[in-house]
Parts: C-alpha cells; sequence; structure tokens
C-alpha cells in the first residue's frame, strides 16, 4: 500500500520547478527560491542521464516517500497522485514534444498476473516515449504526447472487465501526436507502475487483485491516516473482444464480415465442462453424434464438420481421432461459422472449431482444483506458469490433467490423462519463440448406440433399456497421442511481420470392438460384427506448417494490411484392420463373450494425404468506418492409397480455388453491419463404378449480419443471416451398393444470434438461438428425396448459460448459475424414415469464491430428461441422465 502524502523524488521536484518556472506566484503563494528550481533540475537530468545509460529493470523497489506541497494543491486538482517508479522501472524523462519525433505503437497486449493485469505498449523505442499520469476518480489516465497507436483493427484499443477490479482499458490517439491511455477501476483507481523492456516496449504492471489501494484527499493533513479501499469485481466475465480465427491476424470480432464467436475458459469452468461438447453447447454448437470413444464431431450450420484447428495449425487428427479433446490447456475456444477453406484449405463448409492454448504467464502462478461427481466420476487438474529468469523473457507453463469416469451405459469406463508444458522466450523486443508440446492418453472400454425401434420408436418387446451396451465387456478403443509445435514471431518494423508455425502429432490407436449391422425382424436380436486390428496398432502422423507475412501499409488514402503466405500438410496413417462375423446380441436378455467367427474383410493398407496453400487476403480500409475484406486462395491435394492385401495402389490429385469477399460498415462504433461471400471445398475420395474419380464437394456460403455492442462495450451480439450450399455430394449407387454417385446436393439457410457479455456487474451472460432450415435439394438418383432434412438437425435450437456473483456484502463470492438447452426435432437419417423428439435441459450451478479458494456444485440435466442423439436407424445414442458433480479449487 502506497502512501499518498508522498510521491517519487526525482519526478516530482522535475514536475515542480516547472510549474513554478512557467505560473506566476499568485492566489497568496510565497515566491519560489531559484536555488530549489535549480537544483531539482539537475537531480532530473543526472536521473535522467543514468537512465539513458542502463537498460530498464523489473525487481527494484519503487521510491515513494517526498514532502507534501500544500503550496500547489490548486495546480493538481485533475491528478490525485502520480504513480512513478525508480528509473530501473523506466522513470521516463520528458522531451519536449515540439523535438521529439512520433513513436508507432504497433500493438496493444494485455496479460493477467497474481496481482492484476499486465498491459504492454508494443514499440521498437519504448526508453524515448513521454507518459503524463494522472488521477481522476477511479481512472488512471496517462497521455503520451510523442507516441500515435497503429493497429492493424483500427486506431483504437478498447477492453472490457478483463480482471477483478478494472471495468475497462481504453488505448486512443487524441490527436496526430498524442496517444492516451485510460484505466478504469471498480470503486477505486488502480496501482500502476511503468517498465521499458528492451523485448517488448512500454508495460505497465496494473495491481487490481485483493490488493489495497489508498487515495488522498483533496486537502491532505498531516496527521491523517489515508482512506483505504478493497478492490472487488467480478472473475467470470464471458466478454472476449478478439480472435484470431477469421483473418490469421487478432482482431476484434465486430471487424471481421463472418459470425465468430469466442468461448472463454471462465465460462465453461462455471458449467463443468470435462468435454468440448460441454463447452460448446452455450453457443449453439450441435453435436453432430455422440462419440465419445473416438473424438470430437460438431455440427454448424447444418453440416457436420471436425475442421479443428490448434492455435491456427489444422489438427484434424486431434480432434475426431485422438480421442475427445482435453480443456486442461485450452484458454478459449473460438467458432467461425461457415467455409473457410480462404484460409485453411480444405474442410467441411459448416465451420471452424480453433482452440486456443493457455501461454505461459510473467508472474509466478499455481493453480489446482478436484472434481468429483456422478458414475465415479475423478478429475484432478494442475496448471503451474511463472519465469525461469530474472529479466522474464523465458517463461514456462505446465498443465497436466487426469479424468477418470464411467457411465449409465453398462461397463462403459474411460480414463485420460494429458501432460502439456509451454516454454516462451522472448529473444528481443521484435522476437519471440514459443515451444508446445502435448501428451495424451486414453484408456477406455467403448460404448455404442442403440436401434431406433425401442427408444425413439415403438418396438413390440417394449423400450430397450438406454442403459445397455452392445459392445462387448472385453472390447478396448485406446489411444496415444503426442504433439510438438513451435511458433516463431519477428517483428521487421512496425508495419512488417512475419510468423512462422510447425505442427506434429503422433497418434497410435487400437480399436477392438462390436459394431452393431442391423436389428433383426423379431426386434430383439442385434446383429453385429467384430472389428480388431491385426499386429501393430494403427498408427497416424499429421505435420501441418505454415509461414506468412502481415505487412501494413497505404496506397493513396487506403490502408492495407497484408496477409500472404503459404502451408504444407501432410497426414500419413497405416492399419491392418478386419472385420469379423460375431453372435447376434440379445438386446433385452444379453448375453456377452459369444466367440468371434472367422474374418468376413481385411484392409490392410496405408494412405498419405498431402496438400499446398498459397493464400493472400488483403483487409483494405476504405474509410474509418468501412473496410473490405479480399481473400483468395489455391490449393494443390493429392490422396495416395496402398493397398496391401491386393496390391493395388490409388492416386487422386485435385486441385481447388477458394475465395472470400466481405464487407464491414461501422455507421456508429459500436454497430457493424457486414456481407460475406465465400466457398470451401473437400477432397471426395474413390471411383465410380465406371472407375471415373470425383470431383471435391464445393460449399458456397452467402451471408449479411449485424454486430452490436451494448452497454459500453460489455454486451455484444451478433445476428446473422446466411445461405450456405453443399454441392457435389456423394449419394450411394442404386445399381452398385458397394459404389457412390456424385449428384447431390444439399443446402442450410438460417438465422442465427449470439449474445455474450455482462448485463450488470456480477451478472455474465453467453446465449445464442439459431433457425436452420437444412434439405436436400438436389439428388439425380432420387436416393434421398428432395426436400428432406439433414440428419440431426433442428429447425429452432435455443441455448442460455448465464452466472451471478455477488460482489459486496456479506454475499460477497457467492454466486449461482443456470443453463438451458432447447434442441428440436431431428430427423435421424438422410431418408427421413424417423425422427427424435425435441427437448429442453436444464443445468444448475452454485459455488463459493473466498480470496483464492473457490468451491463449486454443478447439477446437469436438473430435471432427468430423456433425450437422444442420432446418427442412423441402427445408431441412436442415449444422453446423459441428471448428473451431479463438485469442484474445489486453489490458486496461488
Amino acid at each position: 500500500m502506497i502512501n499518498y502524502r508522498a510521491v517519487c523524488n526525482g519526478c516530482l521536484l522535475s514536475l515542480i520547478a516547472s510549474i513554478c518556472v512557467s505560473v506566476e506566484p499568485t492566489y497568496g503563494q510565497s515566491p519560489v527560491n531559484p536555488e530549489a528550481i535549480a537544483s531539482a533540475e539537475r537531480q532530473s537530468s543526472v536521473e535522467s542521464a543514468d537512465i539513458t545509460k542502463s537498460k530498464a529493470k523489473r525487481s527494484p523497489t519503487p521510491i515513494s516517500e517526498v514532502r507534501q506541497l500544500n503550496s500547489l494543491e490548486r495546480y493538481l486538482t485533475d491528478s490525485s497522485y502520480l504513480l512513478w517508479v525508480n528509473k530501473h522501472q523506466n522513470l521516463i524523462a520528458q522531451q519536449s514534444p515540439a523535438t521529439t519525433d512520433v513513436l508507432s505503437i504497433t500493438d496493444v497486449k494485455v496479460n493477467t498476473t497474481d496481482k492484476g493485469i499486465e498491459l504492454i505498449l508494443v514499440t521498437a523505442n519504448s526508453e524515448k516515449l513521454q507518459v503524463l499520469p494522472k488521477i481522476q476518480g477511479n481512472t488512471y489516465i496517462a497521455d503520451v504526447p510523442n507516441a500515435k497507436l497503429q493497429l492493424a483493427s483500427g486506431e483504437s484499443f478498447r477492453r472490457f472487465n478483463l480482471v477483478p477490479g478494472i471495468t475497462e482499458i481504453t488505448v486512443a490517439n487524441t490527436d496526430n501526436n498524442t496517444l492516451r491511455l485510460t484505466i478504469v477501476g471498480k470503486q477505486s483507481p488502480p496501482q500502476v507502475k511503468l517498465f521499458d523492456s528492451d523485448t517488448e516496449g512500454l508495460v505497465l504492471d496494473v495491481s487490481t487483485t485483493a490488493s489495497t489501494l489508498t487515495q488522498p484527499r483533496t486537502t491532505p493533513q498531516r496527521n491523517q491516516e489515508p482512506l483505504e479501499l478493497v478492490v472487488t469485481g467480478n472473475p467470470n466475465n464471458y466478454q472476449v473482444p478478439d480472435a484470431t480465427v477469421g483473418t490469421r491476424t487478432s482482431r476484434r470480432t465486430q471487424e471481421i464480415p463472418q459470425s465468430i464467436q469466442v468461448v472463454p475458459r471462465q465460462s465453461w469452468e462455471a458449467q463443468g465442462a470435462i468435454n468440448t461438447i460441454d463447452a460448446l453447447r452455450s453457443v449453439g454448437v450441435n453435436q453432430a453424434f455422440n462419440s465419445p470413444s473416438n473424438g470430437d464431431v460438431f455440427t454448424l450450420r447444418g453440416f457436420q464438420t471436425s475442421n479443428i484447428l490448434r492455435n491456427g495449425l489444422k489438427d484434424y487428427a486431434g480432434g475426431n481421432r485422438s480421442g475427445q479433446s482435453q480443456l486442461g490447456n485450452i484458454e478459449q475456444i473460438e467458432v467461425l461459422r461457415g467455409p473457410a477453406s480462404v484460409l485453411y484449405g480444405q474442410g467441411d463448409p459448416g465451420g471452424t472449431i480453433n482452440f486456443v492454448t493457455k501461454q505461459p504467464l510473467r508472474d509466478p502462478y499455481f493453480a489446482a482444483s478436484m472434481s468429483f461427481g456422478s458414475y465415479s466420476l475423478y478429475q484432478p487438474t494442475l496448471d503451474i506458469s511463472g519465469p525461469l529468469n530474472s529479466q522474464k523473457t523465458l517463461l514456462y507453463r505446465i498443465n497436466a490433467s487426469y479424468i477418470s469416469t464411467e457411465s449409465f451405459v453398462d461397463f462403459f469406463s474411460s480414463q485420460r490423462y494429458l501432460i502439456a508444458p509451454v516454454l516462451s522466450w522472448q529473444i528481443n523486443k521484435n522476437t519471440k519463440l514459443t515451444f508446445e508440446a502435448e501428451f495424451k492418453d486414453q484408456q477406455q472400454v467403448p460404448r455404442t448406440g442403440l436401434p431406433a425401434r425401442g427408444t425413439v420408436l415403438p418396438n413390440p418387446n417394449g423400450r430397450i433399456p438406454l442403459s445397455r451396451n452392445a459392445e462387448e465387456p472385453t472390447d478396448i478403443n485406446n489411444r496415444h497421442s503426442m504433439l510438438l509445435s513451435y511458433n516463431f514471431e519477428h517483428r521487421f518494423s512496425d508495419d512488417w511481420s512475419v510468423v512462422n508455425s510447425f505442427k506434429v502429432r503422433s497418434l497410435s490407436y487400437r480399436t477392438n470392438a462390436a459394431n452393431p449391422v442391423s436389428l433383426q425382424t423379431n426386434g430383439r436380436l442385434l446383429t453385429r460384427t467384430a472389428q480388431i486390428y491385426i499386429g501393430a496398432p494403427g498408427v497416424e502422423n499429421e505435420y501441418d506448417l505454415d509461414s506468412h507475412v502481415v505487412g501494413k501499409f497505404k496506397t493513396g488514402s487506403l490502408q492495407h494490411e497484408l496477409v500472404t503466405g503459404f502451408d504444407l500438410y501432410r497426414d500419413l496413417s497405416f492399419y491392418d484392420q478386419a472385420q469379423r462375423t460375431l453372435g447376434a446380441l440379445n438386446l433385452f436378455n444379453p448375453v456377452y463373450g459369444q466367440p468371434a467367427g472367422r474374418i468376413s474383410s481385411r484392409l490392410d493398407q496405408k494412405t498419405r494425404n498431402d496438400q499446398l496453400g498459397l493464400y493472400i487476403q488483403d483487409i483494405v480500409g476504405l474509410t474509418n468506418n468501412l473496410k473490405l475484406v479480399l481473400g483468395g486462395r489455391g490449393d494443390f491435394v493429392e490422396n495416395k492409397v496402398t493397398n496391401f492385401v491386393n496390391g493395388a495402389n490409388q492416386r487422386q490429385p485435385d486441385q481447388a480455388f477458394s475465395p472470400r469477399v466481405g464487407l464491414v460498415y461501422q455507421p456508429i462504433q459500436p454497430v457493424s453491419l457486414y456481407a460475406n461471400y465465400s466457398q470451401s471445398f473437400v477432397q471426395n475420395i474413390g471411383t465410380t463404378f465406371g472407375g471415373s474419380l470425383f470431383n471435391p464437394s464445393r460449399g458456397t456460403q452467402y451471408e449479411v449480419g449485424v454486430k452490436t455492442d451494448f452497454l459500453n462495450g460489455r454486451l455484444s451480439s451478433t445476428l446473422a443471416l446466411y445461405q450456405l450450399t453443399l454441392s457435389n455430394t456423394l449419394t450411394p449407387d442404386p445399381n452398385h451398393s458397394t459404389f457412390n454417385v456424385q449428384t447431390g446436393e444439399q443446402r442450410s439457410r438460417g438465422v442465427e444470434l449470439n449474445i455474450t457479455g455482462e448485463i450488470l456487474p456480477g451478472w455474465n451472460v453467453i446465449a445464442s438461438y439459431a433457425y436452420t432450415d437444412a434439405r436436400v435439394t438436389k439428388d439425380k438418383d432420387k436416393v434421398y428425396a428432395i426436400g428432406n432434412r439433414l440428419v440431426n438437425v433442428p429447425d429452432n435450437s435455443a441455448s442460455l448459460w448465464t452466472t451471478y456473483t455477488f460482489s459486496k456484502g456479506n454475499l460477497r463470492g457467492l454466486g449461482f448459475g443456470l443453463g438451458l438447452f432447447y434442441f428440436g426435432d431431428r430427423e435421424g437419417d438422410l431418408r427421413n424414415s424417423f425422427s427424435v423428439p425435441s427437448y429442453l435441459r436444464a443445468d444448475a450451478a452454485i459455488y463459493y469464491q473466498i480470496n483464492r479458494f473457490s468451491i463449486a456444485l454443478n447439477i446437469k440435466n436438473l430435471s432427468n430428461v430423456r433425450y437422444f442423439t442420432p446418427r442412423t436407424i441402427n445408431l441412436v445414442y442415449p444422453e446423459d441422465p441428471l448428473t451431479v458433480e463438485g469442484t474445489i479449487s486453489w490458486k496461488f
């Protein structure tokens, strides 16, 4: 706690001298002693010279004691105190604006610390910045008269409720050569210390969390203790205004002409989420089909998607084949709706999911939690971070978690391990290198779905028990995954930078399972086959390399942000898999352990998928409030299959061009009107009965929408209207049952509304609504009727998750959460032969936070509603009934 009867010696004396020289001693004040002025000037110049010779350090204790100056209070009514530290921590020399070059601030970064936040103004010459701080009420204000903010996203930076005690941070230009930084405290002004950093720029350490601040009175009294205020706030803010998934650069989602939602870690922790489906349910991302055995598959805008990115690099093997994604090392999840081939190459048209991992922190951090719940759920987590050297240029972070759970499904069990270390090295102020690794292991007795007859359709024998497992108790689904990656960033100047990233994921898996084939006519016996791996387990190695340049320049009055680069992708897989006959299972009186019969089929092959992509994107600032986004990408892909059973080799090359055109218009600052046109493609592997190769499927989207900020930016919404068409889809060949023909087209039209943010202090919400009309629009061979609805896509769906946390009084730290999730009727297959009913699921939470300790209780499916996710008429997955989960956590 700082005594505000005093401020730093050198800085204040210099300020006194300048004021006294420029202002005549009126209002009854005594004349200023010229010798005092000269002494102050000499001390200021000595300190400034010392600073020029030495590099900034982050550890010295700030000077905080000087004598009171009551005679100057009339001239300091706008500044209650000045928070400066010793020049070793950046007591920046005051220079004349008339003789100082204007410096460019090229980026603004915010990192959370155990005390609050760290705000970084990125510039190549931070030691030359002039900083003039003051306090007005609860607001810290710093004017920089020789700097100009030049961000790719515009000329202002604004964030809300990042940490407890800080309601708003704004960095903006006040004129052509002056920048103003504003930090608004919730109940009192924040405590701010300034540092020079050779590797980053100007750093502001802002203390808020559990810190006590003092604010002087207008008329200081020598023998009076300062007023002490405790900073409080809402630590569970859901508002994340920036995303990288839409443009490959960090940009406000309001400035991107496509619907994007960012799901922060705080929201899924409040919900007690243990997998990605739980985390994304609140933003209306539907579950494509229940796949607890293999990985994550979602439905976006009516189409199944397995487009998974990890920090912007393709991670398809890590999404739907390495087991369910674990959330222990994830900071936020970005959801891009609609085609994204212009940036990431071939992929499903519905959308893309980008997992953003936790990054190292500059200050020591430790967090641990333990969760217990229904069906023997047991989940400890650990999160450790901090610096490895005194300069804080080498940082680390390690996340680890373990999940063990059973299920309401008979003899299902799953154990999952995760260890994820990260190491970042700030080589200098312009260069940063980050290494990441992830080690995952899944040991599982799998489960599968049940036939529609007996679950959602009548069965003469009655209802099939929803706990029934059609797998064998000895079946396994084990997956081991290792990921290694690096990200290299270098800034050539204020306007040009390069990013080079690489990732490799190695996956091994063995799945011995009983696969349902069909329910026999008696409605009791389920025909099955046994899937086994012969010899070694299956292996998949996925590589992705991306390099791109980001540049800002002007052509006349137009401002450009250019992103251009290339990526190389390769996926290699090897497996030797066989199908064996297996006795039918009586679903009403099962007998397990039947011996498997002869091998009916075998698939022993190597598959290689290669992709080279060249892309370019230009964000053109036509005016201050009108931006044009132009992009295009050429892809060259090739699939090679070597069949070791019959010796056949198949090679299929394809190429595609994917454009995007978007427009963003802001009639006023909080409102963005946007429109976009974009395309995607996916390679269709295989041939017709006649031997002709298939063409890639093409997704084409038209989208318009409006993005709006409410309540001074605390609450944001996106309203989107779109039409998305998938052409060249494959349908079964009516004359040759083991082949496909390429005659189909599917179309999805809809309206989406997403709302995220803080309604009132402590009251957060994340909600969505979607109307989706997804249908078959073409099928020349009439396998599927025109107008049939797509699988598992409701006409109407909605979700709501909201929490309220008391921030003061006797209930301070106590919070409640409520979730409502509605899905309408859905078709179970493309023939529309059956449907599953609608449902409304309710979740609830209660939690208590005190200092660094918190405890939470989550109740999921509060009313124990029965609901299902369909895949085919023989595979309908019952979803979890009522479950309870408790969590205890500590943070240090």
